[in-house]
């Protein structure tokens, strides 16, 4: 394998990267529909499944036990966030070569929820 192939892998895995980073920061947080669970509410609700649990029969204090581990990872979810600036920077960097390498289109693009803004930063036009 040659220097060049070897650099071509390495450059198509950073560009990869920085687009895989995007996308899935942009997924995690897209908004969805409803109201959105504050973390004091999620607290609540945990300390109410803490008052449940000492009484509950085994069954029940089982799944009590499951459920309050699932909004306990709903609070942490809640208090990470990634560094947009940051992934939206790899994006704009690298997404016009992924895209042309992979043949991905504006419009999948933007039917995936990339915002048009992000994808003019990043050079990718509706022509190709």
């Amino acid at each position: 394998m040659s220097d060049e192939h070897k650099a071509a892998i390495a450059a198509g895995r950073i560009e990869a990267a920085a687009v895989r980073d995007y996308l899935e920061a942009l997924e995690t947080h897209r908004p969805r529909p409803g109201r959105r669970q504050s973390t004091e509410s999620l607290n609540a609700k945990k300390d109410a499944i803490d008052t449940q649990i000492a009484e509950a029969k085994p069954i029940k204090r089982l799944l009590l036990m499951q459920e309050r581990r699932d909004v306990e990872a709903a609070i942490e979810a809640l208090q990470v966030e990634p560094d947009m600036a940051s992934v939206e920077e790899g994006f704009v960097t690298h997404a016009v070569n992924y895209g042309q390498r992979k043949g991905i289109q504006y419009a999948t693009w933007r039917e995936f929820g990339v915002p048009a803004e992000m994808l003019a930063r990043a050079g990718i036009t509706r022509g190709g």
